[in-house]
Parts: structure tokens; C-alpha cells; sequence
């Protein structure tokens, strides 16, 4: 049995933990501060929240214990719960591995009771001082994301256990529709998606852009306003405008859209890396920010349109899910095997 912990920010941590454990063939048990998502029938760990200090006026205090973590506020009576609820959990249940996604204060709790580490390493800058630690630690390194992406500045200690396994989605193995979506008598569209983790872009941005190409039709979905039928959406697309999210940019490539990928702000510039990778790799249009100038959306269009959706073919393989399981499921074997010699009699310490 594996463990997997999905952290509560934005809905793609659950989003990517449903999407693999459909492929798996090992029992998985959920982490979260998060409720079980729909559809979840396995065993679900409910956590403690974390962040009640953020919410006292004085802020919390010592975050990261002196810059060598990312999140443990001093006296903070949910973090406290929520480690002995993992510590506990992990005690109990013995796991073979435990996935993380992401939390270097989860990853070390896990490996601190014993249990090999599997962390889910996201783009952007990870070199300070608490990833360094989690990478160091991990037993390997997923990465949701197509090799040669992102990671090439890392040092080999990494990258030699990094399984970079393409884009994961919900709509994995699902046969896209081909060509432009358009029909006669009908404006092209732009479908505009964002996600669960906030935004920066103003409703008055987008009515921007909007009055700024007369020609286009344009559709809004997020989670306030969800689609009935992403997939069907992303469809009847001639542009996806989307997020630098880890699964709405995974979704796009599966529907093999083309896109405009606008980056929002994120800790250690997780978005900007994206757009930037899918720029540099000729896939989709990539932007660090939504344009200033709205005038310049006939043309962001009009480039997104000529690079088509085909190139997305190289980021998402359809089948990303089924390759982090099969990963996990070679992992579990490796690490559950006792090495060897470890028969031999105990040693006893005086």
C-alpha cells in the first residue's frame, strides 16, 4: 500500500492523486486537509489545517525556523495535529512509499518514521535551502512534466532519480478531436481557463481583450463557474487561454488545443516557468503575465492559431498517469526489497 499527500492549494495536487491512482494496482490512501474528492472510494486521511497563525494579526511567527523549512510557525496548534496525524498514520498503516505533492515539512515527517519518499517536484525555482532538502531526501523525483522541459540546471543527484513522466490528466487516454474547431457562420472562440489557486488578471483584462478582437467569441469557466463538459469545451476551441497550472496546461495538451499560456503569480515562479517551457519548446504561445496592452491580442491569437495544437503531443502523451503508476508500482517493488546481508544478526548496542 502507498500513501499520497495532496496539499489544499488549488485543486490540482487531488486532481493529479485521482488521475494516477486510477492506474494503479497498489491500494492507495489519501493525505490531505482537503475532504475526499468526488469519485474517492479509497481510505482518506483527513489533516488538520496548518495555517491558523497566517490568519492572527501579528502573522505567524518564524515560518521557516530560520530559513531551513517552508511552512512551521511557532505554537500553531494545526501543525502540530497534522504531523502527529501523518506520523501516526504512517506508524499504523506501513506503508511501502509515500508520494508527496508537495510539502518538505510532509516529505521529512515520512522519511523521519522510516518510510522511502516519492516528491512531486513542480517547475520553477527549487534550489533554496528546504528543496534542496526534499530533493535531497526523496528515494526519486516525479515530475509531471515531458524531459527536457525543465530541470536542466539541476545537479545530477536529481536529475539521475527524476522521472519525468509528461503531462498528467483526467482526460489521459481520451482520443482528441483533430483539426480547427470552427464551422461555418461561426466566430472562432477563445476559451479562457483558470483554476483553483487565484488569480492576478482582472475581469476588466479579460473585457479588454475581448473588445479588442471584434471577430472572436469568448468563454470564461473557472471554479466559480465551472464547465459542464471541460473536454467537450476545450473542443469547440479555436484558443485555449489558460493558466500556467500544472493540470490545466495537461488538460490543453490532451485536447491538443492551441493555446495562449498566461502565467499568474506563484511561489518560486512556478507558472513563469512553465509558459516559458512551452514558448521555448514551440507547443503553445507562453506569456509571464497577461499583456498590458490589449492590442496585442489579434496577434497572440492569430500565433497561437499558426502554431496549431499537434506540438502539444510532445508535453502530453496521453498516457502520463499510467506511466507515474507504473513508476510507483517498480518503486514499490525496489524498496520493499530488503537488501541484502540485512538477515544477519541484530546488532546490539551497549
Amino acid at each position: 500500500m502507498i500513501g499520497w499527500y495532496a496539499h489544499h492549494h488549488g485543486l490540482g495536487h487531488v486532481s493529479r492523486l485521482q488521475a494516477v491512482a486510477a492506474h494503479l494496482d497498489v491500494p492507495v490512501t489519501g493525505l490531505s486537509s482537503l475532504p475526499p474528492p468526488q469519485g474517492w472510494t479509497g481510505p482518506w486521511v483527513r489533516l488538520a489545517r496548518d495555517d491558523a497563525a497566517a490568519l492572527e494579526p501579528s502573522g505567524p511567527t518564524d515560518p521557516t525556523a530560520n530559513g531551513t523549512l517552508h511552512w512551521v510557525p511557532r505554537h500553531d496548534p494545526g501543525l502540530a495535529a497534522r504531523t502527529a496525524q501523518v506520523a501516526d498514520w504512517v506508524a499504523r498503516a506501513r506503508p511501502a512509499l509515500v508520494v508527496v505533492d508537495v510539502s518538505v515539512e510532509v516529505a521529512l515527517t515520512v522519511r523521519l518514521s522510516g518510510v522511502p519518499v516519492v516528491v512531486v517536484t513542480l517547475p520553477g525555482r527549487r534550489t533554496d535551502r528546504p528543496h534542496r532538502l526534499v530533493h535531497d531526501l526523496a528515494d526519486a523525483l516525479l515530475a509531471p512534466w515531458p524531459e527536457g522541459a525543465h530541470s536542466s540546471d539541476w545537479p545530477q543527484s536529481w536529475t539521475g532519480k527524476l522521472a519525468a513522466v509528461g503531462g498528467i490528466s483526467r482526460f489521459d487516454g481520451r482520443t482528441p478531436a483533430e483539426g480547427s474547431a470552427g464551422g461555418p457562420g461561426r466566430r472562432p472562440r477563445v476559451l479562457v481557463v483558470w483554476g483553483g489557486g487565484g488569480r492576478q488578471t482582472s475581469s476588466a483584462q479579460v473585457e479588454a481583450a475581448r473588445a479588442a478582437t471584434p471577430g472572436w467569441e469568448w468563454v470564461e469557466c473557472s471554479p466559480a463557474s465551472p464547465s459542464r463538459d471541460l473536454w467537450a469545451d476545450l473542443a469547440r476551441a479555436d484558443v485555449v487561454v489558460t493558466h500556467g497550472g500544472q493540470n490545466a496546461v495537461a488538460e490543453v495538451a490532451a485536447a491538443r488545443r492551441p493555446a495562449v499560456v498566461v502565467a499568474q503569480p506563484r511561489p518560486f515562479d512556478e507558472q513563469v516557468a512553465t509558459a516559458t517551457a512551452v514558448d521555448r519548446l514551440g507547443l503553445a504561445v507562453g506569456l509571464p503575465a497577461w499583456p498590458t496592452d490589449p492590442g496585442a491580442w489579434p496577434g497572440l491569437l492569430a500565433r497561437a492559431r499558426q502554431i496549431g495544437g499537434s506540438r502539444w503531443q510532445h508535453w502530453s502523451s496521453g498516457h502520463g498517469a499510467a506511466t507515474a503508476a507504473r513508476v510507483l508500482e517498480a518503486l514499490v517493488q525496489e524498496l520493499s526489497t530488503p537488501p541484502v546481508g540485512s538477515a544477519a544478526e541484530p546488532v546490539t548496542v551497549p
